[in-house]
């Protein structure tokens, strides 16, 4: 059997971003490798030597070591007189037990919802203040920008991180507005009392609606995943643009797709 690596409700503190630990990281070589790694964003291909020294204040020097030990492990490569990450980090990647476990039980669910819908859907975990996108599946005329696997976006203006706040602990919400509502559109919810009470509707119809707030033109709709009765796995969703977006037809097929996600990780665990 199976051990499914989930936190319950309240049973841990609200993790902050890495980025809050960058001082202590200077103080250490694997905190400088660290931040060497995370240098790097989803938009870079490669990054020079001096972009490397400038992301991260490390001294030049200890760049240049530490990325020439990064190349020897595999975890950098050489792009000319440049470097980019390495595969040695996604066969890491692959091995992650709750990554794994999410995306052979939700895939197949995942595949007949695209099906169904001929739209967006993606799989997202807690992580942090963000979403985590696990998995993503899309049609030629899906949504390409915007979210990726392995990529994050905020927890409160996303379909499938209002549904994590909302079957999340309380203190959950409150680190979240803590850290402040920055609007990705003018139709972001940034106001508290706001947020609070659509995620009490969340919670009353388990069902998040999503319009426009973290992309003009584009809605989602996103439902809970549960690895049991009181343990949330995380979120799916449907994305699709906003004139195009068939709630009542959705819906239906997106609450039967993640019963059967459900219904598969309680037998694994």
């Amino acid at each position: 059997m199976t051990t499914l690596p989930f936190a319950r409700p309240g049973s841990a503190a609200v993790t902050t971003p890495a980025c809050t630990g960058d001082a202590e990281a200077m103080n250490s070589v694997l905190g400088k490798a660290r931040l060497i790694i995370e240098a790097f964003t989803a938009e870079d291909d490669s990054l020079s030597l001096a972009e490397l020294v400038r992301r991260t204040g490390v001294a030049k020097a200890s760049v240049h070591r530490l990325a020439q030990e990064l190349l020897g492990w595999g975890v950098l490569e050489r792009a000319g007189n440049r470097y980019r990450l390495g595969l040695r980090l996604f066969e890491i990647g692959q091995r992650v037990p709750r990554q794994r476990i999410l995306r052979e039980a939700a895939l197949p669910y995942m595949e007949d919802l695209l099906l169904a819908t001929q739209e967006t859907v993606h799989f997202a975990i807690h992580e942090g203040l963000d979403v985590l996108y696990v998995e993503k599946l899309m049609v030629h005329r899906g949504l390409r920008k915007q979210s990726r696997v392995a990529g994050r976006l905020p927890l409160f203006c996303t379909a499938t991180g209002k549904v994590i706040i909302a079957f999340s602990p309380p203190v959950l919400f409150h680190e979240v507005v803590r850290h402040g509502l920055t609007p990705l559109t003018h139709k972001t919810i940034i106001q508290p009392g706001r947020l609070r009470a659509q995620l009490d509707k969340i919670r009353a119809e388990r069902l998040a609606v999503e319009a426009e707030e973290t992309r003009l033109g584009y809605t989602s709709l996103a439902v809970p995943v549960f690895a049991d009765a009181s343990t949330l796995a995380g979120a799916l969703s449907i994305t699709a643009p906003t004139f195009r977006m068939n709630q009542g037809r959705f819906t239906a097929a997106l609450r039967t797709a993640a019963l059967g996600i459900s219904r598969t990780l309680q037998a694994t665990g």
